[in-house]
């Protein structure tokens, strides 16, 4: 007799021998077995078993059910085991498994989906071939499973035959659309949508989709739909369980109901326009590009659908909700996609890029510049727009504000107050968007005739609140709008004019710079964003000795995920590193008015993986280099992901490019860009967590983290420290606090602290001891009376740290207490 070497042969030799209980225990060591891949070795010990006589093939099925019990609690062995069973039985009745068939595949529908090589598929076939019908989660994973079975034909099939239910079940919108859509023509619409698997559809694809709607009527399948997107990406109602690595399923759209909100999204640019629609599109955009750790966007497709579905649609509306999300989303491939739909919209209309975004901002209802009066019968709704926020208030008849809507126009005027309320939301989603792109103006080299600009901006019913709270240059006069007109420092009014700017700081005296802070002061405007109290960055003589690169920024140790989101908003192009053996650009942003492309050169810091990494092996911190600037079409800089030097990427034949030395570039350029890296620092530096005081990770960043959370101001702290001088006077706790260098000094009853203006960071008497406060997410600014701009988050931190520490016997919270 042969000698057994795997588990292979020594089934091969209890057959031989006609033990089928022994064969029966080396079948199920041998699926357990993964020398022979991940599918253990199914195939082959199927190959060793089918050719034996049925009889035997059920005897040894019989045998191994009475070992099943140790199999264990691995569910992929177990489902091997049934699924060989299930192959030797070859349909023949009297299956020992049934009942545990049945509870594996109860249990596999709480995955997101299978591999092949475990074999669900055969259980799944084995109870429709026992016309049993498989539950809608089993349904939904196998549909999922066979999305990633190319190269397992039979599962492939098995995914394309289960076509009930038409969607898969466990998505709060999936569920409401199957119990919304009975019958056949409603069915039919959504089997339609769930066929839009290609980038855009085709003119087959729309005849059939008007057809089905037709069918239904125009308005019913408009309301209908969009009540079902109303519940895209809220909890699922079927909590998947998460795998041990990977994005978790629970926070993912299913794949397979991706495809039919892709086709929703088109269904609804063919129906006639309505804002309803468009507003649900945007959300559509936006709900699916909201990142998942481990998987980034959670459907650049569906993204991608709805902008179709925007660009298809007619309307000042549409094309409003375009322009908002251009500035708004930060994600590659769909930002292309709305630039080009905007592109295609201009180009119809004969106008630049550029236009097309100014003259798309609706009015929202007001009828001046921030302010609207509706009567709803004996009621007035005030709308108004307060910073870049739209707030709506009530008088009842006797002209008295109320604190809430009248009942009458619930009553009577729901559908009117409906759109309204719609239309305060959308105002505000657009004033943040309109505040996010006039910030980016001061590097688009905008200008615009004086006409145009008054009726785009200073008197545009919306922008206009904005407008009128930032600095311009007419024909090269600085001015500004206060008591109803445009006027100069000197409060003349500047009535016309031919060329219009944006006024920046660059290039003005310092006494002009001061004039124009006092005249806000003195007018009482707070900008939307610094523009008088803007940082200015001027060339050092360091950056003069090393010439084509600033080394100003670098050295910090940045939050990986942080600095990458903040630098999508500020429109620079980054890669996130990955721990891996690979290269990565730098991040970049494209001065395309000025033929220039800037680069912050960053590494990721770490070896270790679950420390210095996610889980899916992405860094969660860098290490920051230099700055730089080229030519906008010169090749590209790449450096090794773990560090290392940058080299220029050549092909074709390209020549090296030599970097632009810093006294080319224009003082406005150079002052812009790194004014956008010290806001990566200054946000994203672990140097700002109160945290870290013990270093983080092996404690090796202890002395960055004191030197940082202590040491010098940079610039935006440096502009800081000047409006708290300014500011603390004011303030109810004046006699408690002073600026003092580089920190804001609180007088407690226990202690006496120093807050850095940097960091935020709190050092407390009698050894400079350090104070660790975490500060809640969003910190509103406490009431300090004027404040000369707006989203300063760092000013509200420490202004709300120095109200709670002024007042310090007050506190409850046991965490501070124990240090104090």
């Amino acid at each position: 007799m042969r000698t057994p070497t795997s588990h292979l042969a020594r089934l091969r030799d209890r057959i031989d021998d006609g033990d089928p209980v022994r064969a029966a225990a080396e079948v199920m060591k041998a699926l357990g077995s993964r020398s022979g891949g991940w599918s253990g070795q199914w195939d082959s010990v199927l190959d060793v078993l089918r050719d034996l006589p049925a009889e035997h093939r059920r005897e040894l099925v019989h045998a191994v059910a009475d070992h099943f019990g140790s199999v264990g609690d691995d569910l992929e062995e177990r489902g091997r085991v049934l699924a060989l069973c299930h192959r030797l039985l070859d349909g023949a009745a009297g299956d020992p498994l049934v009942a545990e068939r049945r509870e594996a595949l109860d249990e596999v529908g709480r995955w997101h989906s299978f591999w092949y090589t475990s074999r669900f598929d055969v259980l799944a076939e084995a109870e429709l071939s026992a016309g049993r019908p498989l539950t809608p989660a089993v349904v939904a994973v196998v549909r999922r499973s066979a999305l990633n079975a190319a190269t397992c034909k039979e599962l492939a099939l098995l995914g394309k035959s289960l076509t009930d239910p038409v969607l898969n079940v466990g998505e709060q919108w999936s569920e409401q659309a199957l119990r919304d859509a009975t019958g056949p023509d409603w069915e039919a619409l959504l089997a339609h949508a769930a066929t839009a698997d290609s980038s855009k559809p085709t003119a087959a694809w729309d005849d059939r989709a008007r057809a089905l709607v037709g069918a239904l009527g125009t308005d019913r399948v408009r309301e209908t739909v969009l009540s079902w997107l109303a519940l895209v990406g809220r909890p699922r109602t079927l909590p998947l369980v998460r795998p041990a690595y990977g994005p978790d399923p629970n926070d993912t759209f299913d794949p397979c109901n991706a495809t039919a909100l892709r086709g929703l999204a088109w269904l609804l640019s063919l129906l006639p326009p309505h804002p309803d629609t468009v507003r649900a599109l945007g959300a559509l955009v936006e709900t699916s590009l909201r990142k998942v750790a481990g998987l980034g966007p959670r459907s650049p497709k569906v993204a991608g659908a709805a902008v179709l579905g925007l660009a298809r649609t007619d309307g000042e509306a549409a094309l409003a909700e375009l322009a908002r999300l251009a500035t708004r989303v930060t994600f590659k491939t769909t930002a292309k996609l709305l630039d080009a739909a905007l592109q295609e919209r201009a180009a119809a209309l004969g106008l630049g890029r550029e236009e097309i975004e100014e003259l798309a901002v609706p009015a929202y209802g007001l009828t001046g510049v921030g302010r609207a009066e509706h009567r709803f019968g004996d009621a007035t709704a005030v709308l108004e727009v307060h910073g870049t926020r739209a707030r709506l208030t009530w008088r009842n008849a006797a002209g008295k504000t109320v604190r809430s809507v009248p009942a009458a126009v619930k009553r009577d005027h729901a559908e009117e107050l409906k759109e309204l309320k719609a239309a305060v939301k959308d105002a505000d989603r657009m004033l943040s968007a309109q505040s996010e792109r006039l910030d980016r103006l001061f590097l688009a080299r905008r200008t615009w005739s004086y006409a145009a600009w008054r009726e785009r901006y200073l008197d545009h019913p919306l922008v206009g609140t904005l407008a009128r709270r930032l600095l311009w240059t007419v024909d090269g006069t600085p001015a500004g709008y206060a008591d109803g007109a445009l006027r100069t420092l000197a409060d003349d009014p500047v009535t016309g004019g031919t060329e219009v700017a944006l006024w920046h700081p660059v290039g003005r005296e310092p006494a002009e710079i001061v004039a124009w802070r006092d005249w806000l002061e003195r007018h009482g405007v707070t900008q939307p964003f610094k523009q008088a109290h803007r940082e200015v960055y001027l060339l050092t003589d360091a950056e003069r000795a090393t010439r084509t690169y600033s080394n100003r920024f670098a050295a910090h140790v940045l939050r990986q995920h942080q600095f990458h989101s903040l630098a999508a908003v500020r429109g620079w192009r980054n890669q996130l590193r990955l721990c891996v053996d690979g290269s990565a650009p730098p991040a970049t942003r494209a001065l395309p008015a000025w033929g220039l492309r800037a680069e912050y050169w960053i590494e990721g810091d770490g070896q270790e993986h679950g420390v210095d990494t996610t889980d899916s092996g992405t860094y969660l911190r860098l290490r920051t280099d230099q700055v730089r600037f080229y030519p906008i079409d010169a090749p590209g800089n790449s450096a090794h992901c773990y560090g290392g030097e940058y080299s220029m990427w050549l092909r074709d034949g390209q020549e090296p490019v030599d970097p632009i030395p810093l006294e080319d570039i224009p003082p406005l350029v150079l002052s812009e860009v790194l004014r956008d890296v010290d806001l990566f620092v200054g946000v994203a530096s672990v140097g700002n967590d109160p945290t870290w005081q013990d270093g983080g990770p092996g404690g090796r960043f202890g002395a960055y983290w004191t030197s940082y959370g202590f040491g010098e101001l940079n610039q935006s702290a440096q502009t800081r420290r000047a409006l708290l001088e300014r500011l603390v006077p004011r303030l109810a706790m004046a006699d408690r606090c002073t600026v003092e260098g580089r920190f804001l000094h609180v007088k407690g009853e226990r202690h006496t602290y120093k807050i850095h203006l940097g960091s935020g960071n709190i050092l407390m008497t009698p050894n400079d001891q350090y104070l660790c406060i975490v500060q809640k997410s969003d910190p509103a600014v406490p009431q300090a009376g004027y404040l000369p701009f707006e989203g300063d988050r760092m000013l509200a931190v420490i202004l709300s740290k120095a109200m709670l520490l002024a007042d310090d016997t007050a506190i409850t919270d046991p965490t501070i207490l124990s240090q104090l």
